[in-house]
């Protein structure tokens, strides 16, 4: 039986390995054949492998396709509005050209909380040519600070969709997460985006390609800085203020308020408020007609709705393992080899991440293979801190199979080999960083 579920394991992320690097199947459908397999090879009934995929599916998805889906409608809004050249021109202007690499990554880390790593880059790479244009230093200068904010936030901070999977995986309260994902991605920022920038640029002077021909950055009507740093943080201040509360108070009678900061800061509530904030303020009051904003959040939907879909697949994934007893026999090998959870849930995710290149598969499979070895007796600080260590080793080594690279190699315009010493090493540092990070805070809070 021990040797069938290994097996199980074994196999089914062999499976699941190739499914999506040779035979280039979605890895959504990639994750359910593998999910399937692992359960017939561990012996379960073919209904039960059924069951189990509807449990899967629907425990996970019932709370993060909301998340995910309010996000992506936020962050369109935001996006459409300038909102993010905003933020980078004021931070530039007030810390000047000699400070632009801490504005950078300081853009990177708050924009990429509602707008995806991709689309953030390439809104904001007209920026990082300008500045370039206007001292004639490395482009790295400033490319990689940017890159180092934008990276870090998309790992560690939710709403983004990797962490908030992750979090509804281990059942850990997005609060925590979003709290522990700052602590986390400061010191990460400080040493990946602007010590390593610096040497990278000192050693390797990069101009902008000449092939790229990016329309301006906007310039005119812009919002206001005060407005979207406002917009973007209210509903992580009401998240962190539940999940403080939450775990805090325990008493019976909560009182006449908690309650209501318990409804306004949930997830739900705190990004639907976030939602109209944005509708008003960067749409309508902006003179920005409804139908205009209805065509852009509805854009944004379809992006959403593949990662949505993949982190139900990744629920099945984890429902399977638990269902078979795999979990349980995983926890009890491990116990039994001395390795720790925190090490373990690094570990898994970032072998993932180096054989098949997506960061946010490399963080449901680490989830799910992690989410065995959760005790019930488990805190909720405790299970933040698995989900960051998830999400640092779901950032190492970014290389050819993962588009990020790609997208870096063309705007850089660099070669292959550049890129490895440049990106791959950034997403690594991150990784170790972040990772040694939340080891730290382990012994701190234990």
């Amino acid at each position: 039986m021990e040797i069938a579920l290994v097996l199980s394991v074994i196999i089914s992320i062999s499976l699941l390995l190739l499914l999506i690097l040779k035979l280039k199947i979605q890895p959504f459908i990639a994750l359910l054949i593998s999910s399937m397999v692992a359960g017939l090879i561990a012996g379960m009934p073919p209904q039960a492998i059924i069951n189990s995929i509807q449990t899967g599916m629907g425990s996970t998805l019932g709370f993060v396709a909301t998340v995910v889906g309010l996000g992506a409608l936020f962050g369109a809004i935001l996006e459409h509005s300038g909102g993010a050249e905003s933020l980078a021109s004021f931070l530039v202007k007030k810390f000047g050209i000699k400070n632009a690499p801490a504005a950078m990554v300081i853009t990177g880390f708050v924009i990429a909380i509602p707008v995806f790593f991709d689309v953030a880059f390439v809104i904001l790479a007209p920026i990082v040519y300008s500045l370039q244009l206007k001292t004639k230093k490395s482009l790295l200068l400033f490319a990689l600070p940017l890159l180092a904010g934008l990276a870090i936030t998309h790992s560690f901070i939710p709403p983004t969709p990797g962490p908030v999977a992750v979090a509804e995986i281990l059942n850990a309260p997005l609060g925590w997460v979003i709290s522990f994902g700052f602590v986390a991605g400061v010191p990460t920022a400080m040493v990946a985006g602007i010590w390593f920038s610096k040497i990278k640029a000192g050693q390797m002077h990069v101009d902008i390609p000449d092939y790229m021909d990016l329309p301006e950055a906007k310039s005119d009507n812009l919002p206001s800085f005060v407005s979207i740093l406002s917009i973007i943080t209210i509903p992580i201040l009401l998240i962190v203020t539940s999940a403080i509360v939450t775990t805090f108070y325990k008493g019976e009678d909560f009182g006449r308020f908690v309650p209501i900061i318990k409804l306004i800061g949930h997830p739900f509530t705190a990004l639907i408020i976030a939602n109209i904030l944005a509708w008003y303020f960067l749409g309508i009051k902006r003179n920005t007609s409804k139908d205009e904003l209805l065509k852009v959040t509805g854009k944004s939907l379809a992006p959403a709705g593949i990662i949505i879909l993949l982190t139900g697949a990744g629920g099945v994934f984890k429902q399977i393992l638990i269902d078979t007893g795999t979990g349980k026999f995983l926890a009890e090998s491990m116990v039994s080899m001395g390795i720790p959870v925190l090490l373990f849930a690094f570990m898994s995710a970032g072998v993932v991440r180096i054989l098949q290149g997506s960061a946010t598969v490399a963080m449901i499979t680490g989830a799910g293979l992690t989410a065995s070895l959760v005790e019930t007796s488990m805190g909720d600080i405790e299970r933040a801190l698995l989900v960051i260590a998830i999400a640092s080793g779901a950032s190492i080594l970014s290389h050819v199979n993962d588009s990020g690279f790609w997208l870096v190699n063309r705007y850089l315009g660099l070669t292959e080999k550049q890129t490895f010493q440049t990106w791959t090493l950034l997403t690594t540092l991150i990784a170790t960083c972040g990772f040694i990070t939340v080891v730290i805070l382990s012994f701190l809070l234990s």
